[in-house]
């Protein structure tokens, strides 16, 4: 069963999965697709045809704009902005205001279980590979592997995390979970579970 707050603005095209929660002020907008269990925290805004995937969580005030795409168990902490203009303008070169027609907007692709930091801005088009973790306040500017730790402006890679989101310990050739002892190899500056490497 769905939950919306009554202060919540979502139109009515939009499609909520069983177990979705919309709190206060949110707004999620016609043609938005959410996974079941997901969270929309206060003030959050998801734009028209953003695809978000089950058990996603999107935080306080994280502004997810349209034509985003967020896989299954994704983080979006407290006023991430996900944009969606490579060159902004309000007006056109003659001065005009700019119009729907006058742009074509690109996406940010969030693979599952990635997290994003608290206010954090990445800079569409680009792609985060699965369980990626940005740090808070970084400004992502181009793609980012899969099980990489992105920190900085821009966002430059400090290391490898587990899916468990904790920093990759190295030990040998492998690199390894503190928390889960879960193995991992490096393989042309990607990363993958060591039981894919056979």
């Amino acid at each position: 069963m769905t939950y919306v707050a009554a202060s919540a603005d979502v139109a009515e095209q939009a499609s909520l999965g069983d177990g979705t929660k919309v709190w206060h002020l949110a707004q999620v907008r016609e043609g938005a697709v959410l996974g079941a269990n997901c969270i929309v925290g206060r003030g959050a805004y998801v734009g028209p045809g953003v695809h978000i995937g089950e058990n996603s969580k999107i935080q306080n005030y994280a502004l997810v704009y349209e034509p985003a795409v967020l896989g299954k168990g994704v983080f979006i902490g407290p006023a991430v902005v996900l944009t969606n203009d490579t060159y902004p303008r309000a007006v056109t070169p003659e001065g005009a205001p700019k119009g729907a027609d006058d742009w074509t907007a690109v996406g940010v692709t969030i693979e599952d279980g990635a997290s994003i930091g608290a206010r954090a801005v990445c800079v569409a088009p680009l792609t985060i590979g699965r369980w990626a973790t940005i740090a808070a306040g970084s400004v992502v500017t181009r793609d980012v592997p899969a099980f990489a730790l992105m920190v900085g402006v821009p966002a430059r890679r400090l290391g490898w995390v587990g899916k468990a989101g904790f920093p990759l310990n190295a030990e040998g050739v492998l690199w390894v979970c503190p928390e889960t002892g879960a193995k991992y190899v490096e393989d042309s500056n990607s990363l993958k579970e060591a039981e894919d490497s056979a």
